[in-house]
């Protein structure tokens, strides 16, 4: 016969255990994100930051901005981070986020073998797109729905060169480090955001070709899942993040991520 004290301590484990479950699911959150959030180093260096000024974890799942806002509209994530303003601004539209914040920017570069056997060296990326179109130069496109994947098809749009890419340009529906792999194993030209291509160590023959175009700007912003939409999103605990990533103090932290001296990402929440 099982003594009564013992069913009621074992009924207390299991309560202490079941208790601690549920606070330990609580102190976590989930944010869908980018390939060049996550490989450009940025989460290594901003989350454990995080984590100290409010005892939470974020668990990352770094994809494409398309697949990232498609996970969030299913309920998979608290957070959504990405850089894809349209898209984004279309996701709150449509009744999936809370609220869109700009968070940070930094740019756009065209890379390329450093002998540049299409001449697209300078500052007009359009006029670039038109070379490579023209001399059927191998380019490597994400071709994944991500925010530079959306940024590339703006800019073949803007030369009239939506349907003319050249038989050079392949789509390897992969993140950015990827992209940047089969660019050097095969001397392409790629688009990649600055962070991820000084984060990048196998770089082989390449070299940053175009930049400091004006249309090469890129955009960040955050936003809370809807919990209207799904119920089980934990708001208050990504609100902080939220609130963390735009203060003073978080935006401090990005402006400190430097490779080499130079900075990657340049806050501009509130702005």
């Amino acid at each position: 016969m099982t003594h009564p004290i013992s069913l009621t301590r074992r009924a207390l484990v299991c309560a202490v255990l079941a208790t601690t479950s549920v606070w330990a699911q609580a102190q976590s959150i989930v944010m869908s994100s980018t390939t060049s959030t996550e490989q450009s180093g940025l989460f290594a260096h901003l989350l454990p930051a995080f984590k100290k000024a409010s005892g939470l974890d974020v668990k990352v799942v770094a994809l494409g901005t398309g697949q990232a806002l498609d996970m969030a509209r299913r309920g998979d994530a608290d957070v959504v981070f990405v850089h894809d303003q349209a898209a984004e601004e279309k996701f709150v539209a449509d009744g999936f986020g809370l609220k869109r914040l700009p968070v940070m920017y930094n740019d756009f570069v065209l890379i390329g073998p450093k002998a540049d056997p299409a001449a697209t060296k300078g500052k007009d990326i359009v006029a670039a797109l038109a070379k490579l179109s023209a001399g059927n130069a191998a380019f490597v496109s994400r071709g994944d729905k991500s925010g530079t994947h959306a940024a590339e098809l703006r800019f073949w749009k803007t030369a009239n060169l939506t349907d003319k890419k050249g038989s050079g340009y392949k789509e390897c529906g992969c993140g950015m480090g990827p992209a940047l792999n089969i660019a050097a194993s095969t001397g392409a030209y790629v688009l990649a955001d600055r962070a991820t291509w000084l984060n990048f160590k196998n770089r082989a023959d390449l070299a940053i070709l175009v930049e400091g175009d004006n249309r090469l700007f890129n955009q960040y912003g955050v936003m809370v899942v809807n919990p209207a939409k799904h119920a089980h999103v934990k708001q208050a605990d990504a609100q902080k993040f939220v609130d963390w990533i735009t203060s003073p103090t978080g935006q401090g932290v990005i402006a400190d991520y430097k490779i080499g001296g130079e900075q990657l990402f340049f806050p501009n929440a509130g702005k």
